[in-house]
């Protein structure tokens, strides 16, 4: 059974208001991340959005509506893509290149867990590497949590307080709102703070009178279209792309990490039913579609899991409709404009609470599981992955191959399991 009663099941739709308001605070969780990691990388915003709710629709397509998952942009590639693109001089080609290959290493994955089961990824990914994965994955989004709040050495004032009104909004609704405004603590954050910055100055509006209401996504296509707003990039399958597939251990240990918290908070076993191997071919194809359009690879969001376990709210319709709301604001550059003006301050504030939900989870795994930490070997994998992961550990290979912090991590923490003797204590 779930651990608190939900408010809405999978399969339960709220009413058109409440589904409504329920699934742009879904979209808008999803902002933070889903619009930086472009903006980090260069790529266009508009392309994430589209790529992010159709890659939200082919992942439920795949799991046959049953997973209350939403897919967004990933945090794990943006050491490697940014890589990829220095190294060829700014061209995208490697890097997207290298997230479609990624996608198709989840798709075989997933047909090698429908032929022969997942005892083989239990025995390369147990609780006691998959919890640190995941803390490392919301830890090693703390630095950016806090810098985009304005928590740093000489830092404006008006970030710092425009991020902790943001931050104490969100936590004042959820555990002091009433009703339905209790649902929606991240909508009413995000409208909160920004009123806040807008009112000190931080806000500039110039962007959304100078765009069109609106115009198609800037996307990029490995051919040429004949579409003024489209790029072009090439097929690359050199070394550049080449290292960005190890970081896939990574996020193929946090897919699972999520789907395991996701069905603890649901009291399911998404593993079992729809199957990992279904998760995982709805999470590869969406990846590898949004490189394929010129976006990042996508990922099945911890921020997701975080606002489901925070709200209650695990109706599946909710986020199928966030996908389409996300993909019709693909279309409108006064929206994407306006999105752009929301400062980093206010998304820095709902990241510090979001990331550090994500990184709870980690130890909710281990916890969950009973993981010995009286055994040495456990001790020792836990251990070497945090401090590897979070301490943005760097492992070059010849001239091109570089392994860091999160994707080392995962390699050395599946490593440490399999040569490491298990104790009788365990």
């Amino acid at each position: 059974m779930a651990e608190k009663k939900l408010l809405f099941d999978i399969h339960e739709s709220p009413d058109l208001g409440k589904g409504l308001l329920l699934s742009i605070q879904h979209v808008f969780a999803m902002f933070g991340a889903t619009i930086l990691v472009p903006l980090l990388l260069g790529m266009s915003v508009s392309t994430a959005l589209l790529a992010s709710g159709i890659g939200t629709l082919i992942y439920m397509v795949s799991t046959k509506f049953s997973v209350p998952v939403y897919l967004g942009s990933s945090f794990a590639y943006i050491s490697a893509m940014g890589f990829a693109k220095e190294q060829m001089g700014g061209d995208i080609s490697a890097a997207q290149t290298g997230i479609i290959l990624v996608g198709l290493v989840y798709v075989l994955v997933a047909l090698l867990v429908g032929k022969v089961g997942t005892a083989w990824i239990d025995r390369l990914l147990p609780p006691v590497v998959i919890g640190p994965m995941i803390i490392v994955i919301g830890l090693g989004l703390a630095n950016t949590a806090v810098t985009s709040a304005g928590f740093v050495k000489d830092g404006d004032w008006r970030n710092m307080l425009v991020a902790g009104v943001s931050f104490m909004i969100a936590v004042l609704v959820q555990t002091k709102g009433k009703g339905f405004m209790k649902v929606i603590p991240f909508l009413i954050a995000i409208a909160g703070g920004y009123i806040v910055a807008a009112l000190i100055g931080l806000v500039d509006f110039t962007p959304v009178k100078e765009a069109a209401w609106f115009a198609l996504p800037t996307i990029s296509l490995p051919f040429a279209t004949g579409i003024e707003s489209f790029g072009q990039y090439k097929f690359y399958f050199g070394p550049e792309a080449l290292a960005i597939l190890p970081i896939a251990i990574v996020t193929i240990a946090e897919h699972i990490g999520d789907h395991m918290v996701l069905g603890e908070i649901t009291g399911r076993n998404f593993l079992k039913e729809p199957g990992l191997n279904r998760t995982l071919i709805g999470d590869g194809v969406a990846t590898a579609f949004s490189a394929f359009i010129g976006g990042p690879a996508n990922t099945t969001y911890g921020e997701n899991t975080g606002v489901i376990g925070m709200t209650r709210i695990a109706s599946v319709s909710v986020i199928r409709h966030a996908a389409f709301i996300a993909i019709g604001l693909s279309f409108c550059a006064k929206f994407t404009a306006l999105i752009s003006t929301i400062p980093t301050a206010v998304l820095g504030g709902m990241s510090i609470l979001l990331y550090g939900v994500i990184a709870s989870n980690g130890l909710k795994v281990l916890i969950k599981s009973k993981v010995n930490f009286g055994a040495s070997r456990n001790l020792v994998i836990a251990s070497a992955m945090l401090v590897l992961g979070l301490g943005g550990a760097v492992l070059q290979i010849g001239s091109s191959l570089v392994i860091s912090g999160t994707a080392l991590a995962a390699i050395v923490g599946v490593l440490l399991n399999l040569i490491l003797p298990k104790e009788s204590t365990e």
